[in-house]
């Protein structure tokens, strides 16, 4: 099974103000200016944190150049990391996929929203959880969890003793409507993987695990956890691997009311990229008048 898409970016960026009073507060310059590439504006900054979906990839191809922009930063003895919720994959295939789309991070320079969760479950009670994530392949990151993967038996979801929304890969509206029904009869705990809404892939925008969470809270009333941009323990694993301000931070990201939002509400300064991602069909000016959201700074790619 594929994972469902949303046609229209129109109706995403829709979503995305209707659930913006679920996210975190965030102060913004009152203007943003344009920019040419990150070289630019590089001077200003000690750690450059990169979203991954609209800004290095779509899909599984690489955006063209922003490996030779990522060397060249490092040649200007910049940081970079990634910080991304792309929570379906353990770091070990996340970084084989980095080197086949041609990146040279290291580990310690990628950090993700599953980082996030797995440090949260670290320090929880077990409990037995239903997962929403296709587990066709090895996971070892989650082999020590007592996990049942949610499908069409609802006893699935009912003998869980809460919900981890990890990959949308395979989800369907009827497992959607399984969850919703089993929720209302017994409310649980909900933790959230990946609260991006959409991610850019090749065949559009897909749904991701964020959109089904606030289609929970619009219909159960449950109040799920997020982990990942915009909320901050994915940024607080990120800044601790490095000795730096805070002000001499940029994110750079293609999603307004997840990268922009999300580096705003730490204190970073913040770079939108219009280019490719979640705003690439949409007037970006537009997008950040209707949102309030305000980057410091807009660049086509990186």
């Amino acid at each position: 099974m594929s994972v469902p898409t949303v046609a229209d970016p129109a109706r995403a960026f829709e979503t995305y103000l209707r659930v913006r009073p679920r996210l975190p507060e965030a102060s913004f310059p009152a203007t943003w200016q344009a920019v040419e590439s990150l070289e630019d504006i590089a001077d200003a900054f000690d750690l450059i944190l990169l979203d991954a979906y609209g800004v290095l990839n779509v899909g599984e191809r690489p955006i063209p150049g922003a490996a030779d922009r990522i060397a060249s930063l490092r040649s200007m003895g910049k940081r970079v990391m990634v910080v991304s919720n792309s929570a379906g994959y353990p770091k070990r295939r996340m970084m084989e996929r980095y080197t086949e789309l041609g990146f040279d991070f290291s580990p310690s320079e990628v950090v993700t929203s599953r980082e996030a969760l797995l440090a949260h479950l670290a320090a929880s009670s077990p409990r037995r959880w239903g997962v929403m994530m296709n587990l066709a392949t090895p996971d070892e990151e989650l082999a020590d969890l007592d996990i049942d993967h949610m499908d069409e038996d609802r006893a699935a979801y009912d003998d869980a003793v809460g919900f981890l929304l990890i990959g949308s890969e395979g989800w369907t509206d009827t497992r959607q409507a399984l969850l919703e029904s089993s929720l209302r009869a017994n409310p649980r705990p909900i933790l959230v993987g990946n609260p991006d809404l959409v991610a850019p892939r090749e065949i559009g925008l897909t749904r991701e695990p964020g959109y089904f969470a606030h289609r929970l809270i619009d219909r159960t009333g449950l109040k799920p956890r997020f982990f990942g941009k915009p909320f901050p323990e994915i940024f607080d694993l990120a800044v601790a691997r490095q000795s730096v301000a805070h002000t001499r931070v940029l994110m750079v990201g293609d999603t307004l009311h997840t990268d922009i939002l999300g580096g705003r509400h730490m204190g970073f300064a913040t770079a939108l990229v219009t280019g490719h991602g979640s705003l690439a069909e949409l007037d970006a000016g537009e997008a950040i008048e209707q949102s309030g959201i305000v980057p410091d700074f807009v660049l086509n790619q990186i």
